[in-house]
């Protein structure tokens, strides 16, 4: 799929790494509808690129964002399933000053499958029925999974969402694949992002020491394999993971 030819909705596109992938696909001739609960980020985004609130963990909102999305653009035929959420916390642990066994929370767990895999579910579901029954194919779907989906301590709820993910990016490709939609999914590593900018210091340099090439990503880095994707007719059902080596 030629670049100047997408018509992608981005689905936490606000700012980070949406917000980068937003911007190369307009510089490349792609309209781009960008999807965010923060309103203001959308509001600072480039003029050209279609912003809309959506919170993706809600289905009414997910269906109208869909439907606008398709209106705004004449067509749509990508989808980058980018929001997500981290909150973090070992399943049980114990309190190291009162020595009381805590628990994560039902709702630290809820929240986090709610964005980063009932949401990029949500969306698949409206992209796929609205492309089937329109003329934008071939299409795509880019799902946003993370190395994190290999296992890491203290993220249950994140590597429960993203390891999904990764499966059902195989799913989606073989059950899709009759739409004329591929289905691809990009694994990121530690990556400068907003999310990431409020890491502990000490944790921070712990996992820069796991990386062989020394450093974090840049949103440029997965963008690069974001657009491999889009642009690669040949890929589907697979995840890459773009970590710079990096060692859970």
């Amino acid at each position: 799929m030629e670049l100047n030819t997408v018509k992608a909705i981005i689905t936490g596109g606000g700012r980070g790494m949406g917000a980068h992938f937003a911007q190369r696909l307009l510089e490349a001739g792609a309209q781009v509808a960008v999807g965010d609960v923060d309103e203001g980020a959308l509001a600072a985004l480039p003029a050209g690129i279609h912003t809309r609130r959506l919170d993706v963990s809600d289905e009414a909102d997910c269906i109208a964002f869909v439907e606008w999305a398709h209106t705004a653009m004449g067509g749509l035929n990508a989808l980058v399933n980018n929001a997500g959420i981290i909150r973090d916390g070992l399943l049980v642990k114990r309190d190291r000053t009162t020595g009381e066994i805590v628990k994560l929370s039902k709702a630290q767990f809820d929240s986090v499958i709610a964005v980063n895999l009932t949401g990029a579910t949500l969306m698949a579901r409206e992209f796929v029925a609205k492309v089937a029954v329109s003329e934008a194919r071939p299409a795509v779907i880019v799902n946003m999974s993370s190395i994190a989906r290999h296992g890491n301590r203290g993220q249950t709820n994140y590597v429960a969402a993203k390891a999904a993910l990764a499966a059902n990016t195989l799913t989606w490709a073989r059950e899709f694949a009759q739409f004329g939609i591929r289905v691809g999914a990009v694994a990121p590593g530690m990556i400068e992002t907003p999310m990431t900018a409020g890491m502990n210091q000490k944790a921070l340099a712990a996992c820069l020491a796991a990386i062989p090439l020394n450093r974090m990503g840049q949103p440029e880095d997965i963008w690069k394999a974001v657009r491999f994707v889009i642009e690669c007719d040949y890929f589907t059902g697979r995840t890459m993971d773009v970590d710079g080596g990096f060692a859970l």
